[in-house]
């Protein structure tokens, strides 16, 4: 089977590939760690201008309507340079939900706005000492005479105050514990106090936030009731395809970080590259790495048809680029030595990012049931 680009999606790939060069790359991860988010507003304003937020949304709401799988080139990029944010979340969790569970009037809100830059969506699951699971979500959305209202903390939610706008999962129903859950859009979140949380990843920003009776309307609930753990997993398989491209372009980057620093540092008068331990450590990397893109390109062709292993290839992907991406990113430490302990090295950036997102939206555990599951075992 080919997973080649065509020919449009690899000059797309490049003209990104050559924006990120202008940001140095690493550098917008390195200004939000720093509490800098100037230069990662400047590239969100660069890839609004290219047109990435409108790629899958369709045309009657000023989209491009193309294929998912047009975005990979461009997550892959970003993952090559660590880029922060939530566009993955908005573009390629949001919009999906929009598109198959929305109302009209949601999708005129929100697909238009999206496609022009002006939403980002923040996802707001987990709560405190819980796990992501229907059961872990106890945050209630409670009926009222008029509406509903929001009650619980939702926390360690991605990039809070850069985004204007939340999905939020709540429960409606206490006696359904394999669903009873509900999907909610808040819209114009700069109303909200949020808490900032520290990260293993500063770069991805985390905020908290309690909810104390907060209004919510009947137009805001996405879906239907009690049904939002299970509409959730058509999300979860767009976001998870994306994050695997992003991963993969983040392993590119590390197997190439390795493979050069192993051709310039010297021991014993020579390159460590030549020694069979750095020499087979690297080819090892190399394989992760080819596997990782097969497995990831695969999650991405699959995920815009109806081949009966669609969950299974993009969940499988997921646990595997996931687990890959934190194996080589500390293979590459190794290979630097003393020096890929040092802040000013590149090296630990990607550390950070594995390590985040190996629980996000789920562990490795939770993605191997939903892989077991999909097969039928």
């Amino acid at each position: 089977m080919d997973f080649s680009l065509t020919e449009e999606q690899e000059m797309f790939r490049t003209q990104i590939g050559k924006m990120l060069e202008d940001f140095e790359h690493t550098k917008v991860t390195r200004d939000v760690m720093n509490n800098n988010t100037e230069s990662l507003n400047a590239l969100n304003e660069k890839l609004v201008e290219m047109g990435v937020p409108a790629i899958t949304i369709p045309e009657q709401y000023g989209g491009l309507e193309l294929e998912p799988l047009n975005l990979a080139p461009i997550y892959e990029e970003l993952g090559r340079a660590l880029v922060p944010g939530i566009l993955m979340e908005t573009v390629s969790f949001v919009v999906p939900l929009l598109k198959k569970y929305g109302t009209e009037k949601q999708k005129q809100i929100f697909l238009p706005a999206i496609a022009m830059g002006e939403k980002l969506f923040s996802i707001a699951t987990l709560e405190p000492n819980s796990d992501f699971s229907p059961t872990g979500i106890q945050t209630s959305l409670t009926k009222v005479d008029d509406g509903y209202v929001l009650n619980g903390v939702k926390t360690a939610i991605p990039h809070g105050e850069l985004a204007n706008s939340l999905l939020v999962v709540a429960r409606t129903n206490k006696e359904n514990e394999t669903d009873g859950l509900s999907l909610v859009l808040i819209d114009n979140v700069e109303k909200i106090t949020m808490r900032k949380l520290n990260s293993i990843d500063n770069a991805k920003q985390l905020a908290e936030i309690t909810f104390n009776d907060f209004p919510i309307t009947n137009e805001q609930i996405l879906g239907e009731l009690d049904e939002g753990w299970k509409q959730l997993q058509e999300g979860l398989l767009h976001f998870n395809a994306a994050l695997c491209i992003y991963l993969v372009g983040a392993m590119e980057n590390v197997v190439n970080m390795a493979n050069e620093y192993a051709k310039i540092r010297e021991q014993f008068g020579q390159p460590i590259g030549r020694f069979q331990a750095i020499k087979h450590r690297i080819v090892d990397m190399k394989v992760d790495l080819d596997i990782a893109k097969s497995l990831s390109y695969y999650a991405n062709w699959v995920l815009g048809t109806d081949e009966p292993d669609r969950e299974a290839a993009i969940y499988s992907a997921r646990k595997y680029a996931t687990e890959k991406l934190i194996e080589i990113s500390e293979h590459n430490i190794q290979i630097h030595g003393g020096i890929g302990f040092t802040e000013e090295i590149d090296c630990h950036l990607y550390v950070k990012r594995a390590r985040y997102y190996q629980h996000y939206l789920g562990s490795p555990t939770f993605y191997e049931d939903l892989v077991a599951d999909a097969m039928g075992w």
